[in-house]
C-alpha cells in the first residue's frame, strides 16, 4: 500500500531543493530554482503521464492539497480524468457567467462587431436609437438568457399597427442580436423574436396591415422643368442636386464625395466600395454637364469634400437637397426618387438594356450564378447612357450652369 501524508507543514517549510517532493497519492509540493513552491498532482491515465497543478503553497495549506488530491483519486477510480474535468468545470462557469450579459450589452457588442461594415454612422445611429427608445426601456438590462417571446411581444404590440415598419426593423435587430448571444454562448434555444414560426402567429404580417409607400419620384417628362429650376439656385445644394440628378446617385454618396476620388482627365468618378451600399467600388462616367458642376465647385472649392457643408471640414447635411427638391416641386418629393426617376426613364424612352441601367444604380445582383458571372462594369455602355441622360435632363433647361455667387448651402 503507496505510502502518504509524508510532508508535515514543519517539514515543507524547511525544504528548499528544486525539485519534486512527494507527499504521496501522487500529490507533490514542487520547489522551483527562484525558490516558489506550489502543489501538483501526478497520475497516469491510459498509459500515459499527467500532471496537474493545484496552485501554489501560499493559497492552498498542506490539509487543503491533500484534500484536492483525494478528490482527483476519486475521479480516476471513477475514470474521469481530473484535468478534462476541470476544464469542462471551469468552461461551465464561463458559460454560466457569459449568460449573465444583459441584453443591452450584447446589442452594443453585436453592433460594434458589425458597424465596419456598415456604409455610414447613420445606419449605426438609426440601430441605437431604435434599441434605446423600444426596447432598451423594457428588457436591455434583462440577461440576454431571459429573453422571451412575452417580452418581445411587449415591446412589438405597442407600435406594429401604428409604426409598423420601424416595428419590423425593431424586430429583425432584436431577432441578429439573440442570434448572435445564441452562437457565443450567452443564451439557448429559439430565438422569440424570429418572425417563421414564431411572431407569425402572434402578429399579423406587414404586408396586411401597412402599405407599401415608395419615394415620390418626379415622371421622367417634367425632370428637364424641375432641372431649369434648379440650375436657377445659386447655390452649393443646388449644385450637388443637380449632380445627384445626373449621376443617378444616393444623397449619401454625393454629400461624402471627395475631390481625390475625381478624375477630370479620364471624366470618372470613383466611390471606394466603403461608401456603397453594395461594398463594392463602383465607377460612374461623368457627362460634360457633370463635369461642368465640378470645375465650377472646384473654382471655388475650400474643402476636401466636392459639396461641402457650412464647415469646410464636414460634408453638407443630408436633408439640405431633400429640404430644396421640395421648395421646387412638391413637399412629398424624395432625392431618392430621382434614381426612379431615371430608371422609368431608361425603360420607357431608351433602348438600353435592364442590366446597364441597374449597374448605373449600383443596385446589386440578387442572383448569384449571374453576379458571378458578371465581372464587368459595362462602363462604356453607362458612358453613352449617362451622356443622354444628361441631353434628356437638359432638353428645356436652358444648358449650362449658373455660377455660383456664394458658399451657402440652402
Amino acid at each position: 500500500m503507496p505510502v502518504i501524508n509524508r510532508l508535515t507543514a514543519i517539514k515543507i517549510k524547511s525544504l528548499s531543493k528544486p525539485g519534486l517532493h512527494a507527499d504521496g497519492g501522487g500529490l507533490y509540493l514542487r520547489i522551483l530554482d527562484g525558490g516558489n513552491k506550489s502543489w501538483i498532482f501526478r497520475y497516469t491515465r491510459h498509459k500515459k503521464a499527467h500532471q496537474m497543478g493545484l496552485g501554489p503553497l501560499r493559497d492552498s495549506t498542506l490539509a487543503e492539497a491533500r484534500a484536492e488530491a483525494e478528490q482527483c483519486r476519486k475521479w480516476l477510480k471513477a475514470g474521469i480524468d481530473p484535468i478534462t474535468h476541470r476544464k469542462t468545470g471551469r468552461a461551465k462557469q464561463a458559460a454560466s457567467e457569459a449568460k449573465a450579459l444583459t441584453f443591452k450589452e450584447c446589442a452594443v457588442a453585436y453592433i460594434k462587431a458589425h458597424s465596419d461594415k456598415w456604409n455610414n454612422a447613420k445606419h449605426i445611429n438609426q440601430w441605437e436609437n431604435t434599441l434605446s427608445t423600444y426596447v432598451y426601456p423594457e428588457f436591455g438590462a434583462l440577461p440576454v438568457d431571459a429573453i422571451d417571446l412575452s417580452l418581445v411581444l411587449k415591446v412589438l404590440e405597442p407600435i406594429w399597427k401604428t409604426k409598423t415598419e420601424t416595428a419590423s426593423r425593431v424586430r429583425a435587430r432584436i431577432e441578429r442580436i439573440l442570434d448572435w448571444a445564441e452562437v457565443r454562448g450567452y443564451r439557448e434555444g429559439s430565438n422569440p423574436a424570429r418572425w417563421k414560426g414564431w411572431l407569425e402567429t402572434q402578429l399579423p404580417a406587414p404586408s396586411e396591415i401597412q402599405k407599401v409607400v415608395h419615394h415620390e419620384a418626379l415622371p421622367y417628362e417634367a425632370i428637364s422643368d424641375f432641372m431649369k429650376a434648379l440650375r436657377e439656385k445659386k447655390t452649393i445644394s443646388a449644385r450637388s442636386l443637380e449632380f445627384t440628378i445626373l449621376t443617378a446617385a444616393r444623397t449619401e454618396e454625393v454629400i461624402a464625395a471627395t475631390w481625390s476620388e475625381i478624375d477630370f482627365d479620364r471624366k470618372i468618378w470613383t466611390r471606394p466600395w466603403n461608401r456603397m451600399k453594395g461594398r463594392k467600388e463602383h465607377r460612374i462616367p461623368l457627362s460634360a454637364e457633370a463635369l461642368a458642376i465640378l470645375e465650377e465647385m472646384k473654382a471655388v472649392s475650400t474643402s476636401d469634400y466636392v459639396f461641402p457643408g457650412r464647415e469646410p471640414k464636414r460634408p453638407q447635411s443630408n436633408m439640405t437637397m431633400l429640404q430644396l427638391a421640395k421648395r421646387l416641386w412638391s413637399k412629398n418629393l424624395t432625392v431618392h426618387g430621382f434614381r426612379s426617376t431615371f430608371r422609368d426613364w431608361t425603360a420607357e424612352r431608351t433602348g438600353y438594356a435592364r442590366e446597364v441601367a441597374e449597374m448605373a444604380l449600383a443596385h446589386t445582383i440578387e442572383n448569384k450564378v449571374e453576379a458571378a458571372y458578371r465581372r464587368g462594369d459595362l462602363f462604356e455602355k453607362r458612358r453613352r447612357m449617362m451622356r443622354d441622360w444628361a441631353d434628356y435632363c437638359s432638353m428645356s433647361a436652358g444648358g449650362g450652369v449658373v455660377p455660383l455667387q456664394n458658399n451657402g448651402t440652402k
